[in-house]
């Protein structure tokens, strides 16, 4: 209340009849902390009973045994299957072109002649230019061979030759065609499950073994050349891998996919993403192996990773097979730690907010008083 004469009985309530003395303030903080803290009991007490539990419900857990193939014991894989987005390296072994053949540009002519000038022999490999010429050099110039057959050609670089020359004699055989650098090289298996070969078409490859592919190669090829005969092999193989999962402990896992060329173990695995992080726990690492076609439950495999490594055992050092997920998890401690904070960080921030609510008011407060304690001395 401020009055202007105390004793005209004319006052003015200014603000609410609260106890704003320091005692007061003081205990209503102690109480609201008292509150918080109570909360944040209970958040941590849910936090320990949210972490997440692993359904073991379709897992079969093997313990080590001999028949399971391990760095000491390895299995061969089954033949490759080649699938998306496999690489493959063919080579063209053979590649004849059924007849008549036509010449095109990029293709290689050999070209042999006699009776022509002593300083300008004409002996080599000669590429059919993109204009369809042959260029034979001064003094000879180019010859058009585009379209021709290798007869052809032969009879019209005669006729040329016989305008300068007296008893010219040539021979053209074809080297290469432009065809086999469209077979030779590697190949993207597309996601339509083919490979190009260019000029001769595209191929139907997923599914096949390399020798099944190599036949299905040759026996596409042979509606253009005679008797082809190519090598298939995986260049690059992508469509067989193997995941090692680093548990983040909350904060976000890391997947690695690395390709299986045959042997990786899991002492293997862990070298190619580094090892293991601060945060992964030495005790509970497995592979996860999903079933044979889907039929039945996984497969659990625990490692020991002491054994394995300082222990220097192979029992546990699994061999990866295709499909394969190497787990790692994260430090029971660690990820008690990351799922309290992340239950405890909202009221961390409500807390943070009626603190400084309540600094404003007791600075408001304190302002006041002073202010009031000023008018009432002017009087």
């Amino acid at each position: 209340m401020q009055c202007g004469n105390p004793n005209d009985g004319r006052c003015v309530d200014l603000q609410p009849s609260l106890d704003h003395s320091p005692s007061t303030i003081r205990h209503r903080l102690l109480a609201r902390l008292g509150l918080l803290v109570g909360l944040l009991a209970a958040v941590s007490t849910l936090g320990c009973q949210a972490l997440p539990q692993r359904n073991m419900a379709l897992e079969q857990v093997i313990p080590p045994a001999e028949h399971i193939p391990n760095g000491e014991f390895k299995i061969t894989l089954p033949a490759y299957v080649i699938e998306p987005p496999d690489v493959l390296l063919i080579d063209a072994l053979k590649v004849v072109p059924k007849s008549p053949y036509r010449l095109q540009a990029l293709d290689f002519v050999q070209i042999k002649g006699q009776g022509l000038y002593p300083d300008h022999p004409i002996d080599g490999n000669f590429q059919v230019d993109p204009d369809g010429t042959i260029n034979l050099g001064i003094p000879y110039g180019k010859l058009k061979v585009g379209g021709l057959t290798v007869d052809q050609a032969t009879t019209q670089l005669q006729k040329q030759l016989e305008v300068d020359l007296a008893h010219p004699t040539v021979s053209i055989s074809l080297a290469q065609t432009a065809g086999t650098q469209q077979i030779a090289g590697e190949h993207l298996v597309t996601p339509d499950g083919t490979v190009n070969l260019g000029i001769y078409g595209q191929v139907y490859v997923v599914g096949l073994t390399l020798s099944q592919a190599r036949e299905k190669i040759e026996r596409h090829l042979s509606a253009y050349l005679e008797a082809p005969q190519v090598t298939v092999d995986v260049s690059t193989y992508n469509s067989k891998v193997y995941y090692v999962i680093m548990d983040g402990a909350g904060t976000g896992d890391k997947i690695y996919r690395l390709p299986i060329t045959g042997g990786e173990t899991v002492l293997d695995a862990m070298s190619q993403v580094g090892g293991m992080t601060q945060n992964s726990s030495r005790q509970h690492i497995w592979i996860a192996r999903p079933a044979p076609d889907h039929v039945g439950m996984q497969q659990r495999l625990p490692v020991d990773w002491e054994g394995v490594t300082s222990g220097g055992s192979q029992a546990t050092n699994y061999q990866l097979l295709p499909g394969d997920r190497l787990f790692v998890a994260a430090e029971r401690a660690t990820a008690l730690d990351v799922a309290i904070g992340k239950a405890v960080a909202p009221l961390e921030r409500i807390s943070g907010v009626i603190l400084l609510g309540t600094n404003a008011i007791r600075n408001l407060n304190g302002s006041f008083s002073r202010n009031f304690n000023n008018s009432n001395g002017g009087f």
